[in-house]
């Protein structure tokens, strides 16, 4: 199926990542501090006590967490990406995996799925809500294609709550990533760096974790739980899709 037409959002997004996919696992683990893989398996750890059969991976970039469920499920795993190029790096990855034949890759926005209804009995995504216009109208995007029942869980960045954790955080997403990510991955890396600490920031004056939560109830999900990571510098979500 090709690709629907590309908002503003999504072309930014994928001016922002096309670059990248040769170092984004590397350039994911600068950005988090060197927490991304454990924020990974916590967002995971709720996927699996499920025993889904089919899981979703939205904004599956290079297919890292793709490959996690499939290594920790016996799921039928798809991973979507807006990005082609950061496809293309996924399924160099998911060839050299031997879980490789339980894992598909397709090409797709998170904002217009192209599933039918309740085709998935869970669904993960990670830094995914900063990308999109409206954030309210793409979890009930996602909630649409998975089945009464499901499991879904999600991974993003988040700004610390504490003033002082939150102060050290300011200081060093406007100064480790732009400066880290020009030393070891040249002028892409740097405009991703440069960009990260405010849109942080920014989306979180628009859409506190409070919101959030509430956005994931009026989406259609029920038992919606969070957990804040690594002193506020990640956030792990879940729920339950609502429904029969």
């Amino acid at each position: 199926m090709p690709l629907p037409a590309a908002k503003p959002g999504n072309r930014f997004a994928q001016a922002l990542f096309a670059p990248l996919p040769a170092r984004y696992d590397r350039l994911a683990e600068v950005l988090s501090m060197g927490q991304n893989a454990r924020w990974r398996r916590a967002m995971i750890d709720k996927i699996v006590p499920a025993a889904a059969a089919s899981v979703l991976d939205v904004a599956s970039g290079t297919a890292g967490v793709a490959l996690q469920l499939a290594d920790r499920t016996k799921a039928r795993v798809v991973g979507l990406d807006l990005t082609e190029e950061m496809l293309r790096q996924g399924q160099r990855n998911v060839t050299a995996s031997p879980q490789r034949s339980r894992i598909g890759l397709t090409l797709g926005r998170a904002e217009q799925l192209p599933f039918a209804d309740a085709s998935f009995d869970a669904l993960t995504f990670t830094y995914l809500l900063r990308y999109v216009a409206d954030p309210q109208a793409t979890l009930t995007e996602l909630a649409r294609v998975v089945k009464p029942g499901g499991r879904v869980a999600s991974l993003e960045f988040l700004a610390p709550p504490a003033p002082f954790w939150r102060a050290w955080w300011w200081l060093y997403t406007r100064l480790v990533p732009p400066v880290g990510g020009l030393l070891t991955g040249g002028p892409a890396w740097f405009s991703v760096g440069r960009f990260l600490g405010p849109n942080i920031s920014g989306h979180y004056r628009r859409y506190p974790v409070s919101w959030t939560v509430q956005a994931w109830q009026r989406a259609g999900f029920a038992d919606v739980g969070f957990k804040v990571m690594s002193l506020g510098g990640g956030l792990v979500m879940w729920g339950t899709r609502a429904g029969e």
